[in-house]
């Protein structure tokens, strides 16, 4: 049986869920060392990765994104979400309702140290282009979050579009503007490195985040650090019986995409 996986960010600590009981791993990669967190009392291999560290240390810039796909993949991974607290830019989504991740605006392919992301950085046998032939978001997975809560997301009907912006700093207003005009929903600094990396070692992802501002311009929400620490509280409360739901009930599904490689026969 694979494993499920969730990320997880800024708003969540260890004590994401009283019930579950974490094990802690480290798995050492050839990107370097990752912590893993193992739930040790479901049925079946679960795990929860705090992108941000325990306690939160490390921010956008500094994730080893890596490090972090080759240790999902090591526990055998079959269905990942990968989660994020986000400012919303399309006035029709309300703060603080889980939405799911249609697709992604990614300008550049690169991570925070300017390298390509990707996985295959040096010449290697498994090494090739990821074709979308379903887009970096698994309808089927994406279908399989919606029924385990549907009276916990907003309606399915609507895009979500995730812009992808890199931190560690925040958006400009004339920044937040061409986002909107990109056709963006939804912005933040981290889950597309994760979900692209993931998708180049064959690992299904779903996209699941939370509005705890508006960016939307001309209605940008104050970002007081005690604000952005109360926001982040709010958005945690309506995502994380999303994710006990999906550690304790998603099963793996087929990965659609394709890694079209040039050696094979």
């Amino acid at each position: 049986m694979k494993s499920v996986a969730v990320i997880v960010g800024s708003a969540f600590t260890e004590e994401l869920h009283a019930d579950l009981e974490l094990s802690h791993q480290e798995i050492i990669t050839p990107w370097g060392k990752q912590e893993l967190y193992q739930i040790t009392n479901l049925h079946r291999p679960a795990y929860l990765l705090f992108r941000h560290g325990i306690p939160h240390q490390i921010l956008p810039n500094q994730i080893n994104y890596r490090a972090q796909a080759r240790a999902l993949k090591e526990v055998n991974c079959g269905a990942l979400m990968v989660t994020s607290s986000v400012g919303i830019l399309d006035a029709k989504l309300p703060l603080y309702s889980p939405l799911l991740v249609t697709d992604l605006i990614m300008l550049e392919n690169r991570l925070p140290d300017g390298s390509t992301c990707t996985m295959f950085v040096t010449p290697e046998a498994q090494q090739g282009h990821l074709v979308l032939n379903e887009g970096l978001f698994s309808k089927t997975l994406t279908q399989q979050v919606y029924n385990l809560a549907p009276d916990l997301i907003s309606s399915m009907e609507k895009e979500v579009i995730f812009a992808y912006v890199g931190g560690p700093r925040g958006k400009t207003a004339a920044e937040n503007r061409m986002w909107y005009q990109l056709g963006a929903s939804v912005n933040s600094m981290t889950l597309a490195p994760e979900v692209v990396l993931a998708n180049e070692l064959e690992i299904p992802c779903v996209g699941l985040v939370v509005g705890h501002k508006y960016s939307l311009p001309g209605k940008e929400t104050s970002e007081d650090h005690q604000g952005v620490k109360e926001s982040l509280v709010n958005s945690r409360s309506s995502m994380e019986k999303i994710i006990i739901e999906f550690l304790k009930k998603a099963s793996e599904v087929p990965f659609k995409n394709q890694i079209f490689r040039f050696a094979d026969k």
